[in-house]
C-alpha cells in the first residue's frame, strides 16, 4: 500500500512524468528581429543616458530617462524570448545584409554626442534619437506584418507606438528650441 501511495505521489506531482526532450523554437523572421532590436535598444539606451548630466532641458532629460527604462525592460523581455528558444542573442555578422544590414545610428554620431552639453547637446540627441526611434518603428512595423509569433508581434506593435509618439514628442521639443 506504501508503495502505491508513493507512485500515486510522484504521479500527481509530475515527477514521474517524463518532460519531452523537444526544445521550443522561435520563428526565423522573429528570432531576426529580435537579434536586430537588442543592438538598437542598446545603442539607444546608451545615447539617451548622456542626457542626464548632458540636456538642458528638462523635458528631454525625463523623456530620456523614460527611453531608457522601457527599452531596458523590452531588452529584457526579448532576451527572455531569445533564451526560451535555443537562440543566441546576436545574430551572426553580416547575416543581415540581404535585407539592408542592422538599422542603427552612426557610431560616429553617438560618439560627437559626448563632447557636446546644453542646447548644442539637445538638439544633436533629438535629431539623431529622432532618427534612431524611425529605424525602431520601421522594424516593428516589418515584424508585424511578416512575424509569426503573437507575443513578439504583440512587442512590435508597442514598439510603434511608443516610438512614433516619442518622435513627435521630440519633434515638439526641436520646434521649441
Amino acid at each position: 500500500m506504501r508503495f502505491f501511495l508513493l507512485a500515486l505521489a510522484f504521479v500527481v506531482s509530475g515527477c514521474a512524468a517524463t518532460q519531452p526532450d523537444t526544445v521550443l523554437r522561435g520563428d526565423p523572421l522573429d528570432v531576426m528581429f529580435l537579434q536586430m532590436m537588442l543592438p538598437h535598444h542598446q545603442q539607444g539606451v546608451e545615447m539617451v543616458a548622456l542626457a542626464q548630466d548632458r540636456a538642458q532641458n528638462e523635458e528631454l532629460r525625463m523623456l530620456a530617462a523614460a527611453i531608457a527604462q522601457t527599452q531596458a525592460a523590452e531588452a529584457d523581455t526579448m532576451k527572455g524570448w531569445l533564451t526560451a528558444w535555443g537562440e543566441p542573442l546576436t545574430a551572426p555578422p553580416d547575416s543581415h545584409t540581404g535585407h539592408g544590414g542592422m538599422r542603427q545610428s552612426d557610431p560616429e554620431e553617438v560618439a560627437r554626442l559626448t563632447a557636446l552639453r546644453g542646447a548644442e547637446f539637445d538638439q544633436r540627441l533629438l535629431n539623431v534619437m529622432i532618427a534612431h526611434q524611425d529605424d525602431a518603428v520601421q522594424m516593428a512595423r516589418w515584424e508585424t506584418s511578416s512575424g509569426a509569433d503573437s507575443e513578439v508581434k504583440d512587442l512590435a506593435d508597442r514598439i510603434e507606438k511608443s516610438r512614433t509618439a516619442q518622435i513627435g514628442m521630440m519633434k515638439k521639443f526641436l520646434d521649441r528650441a
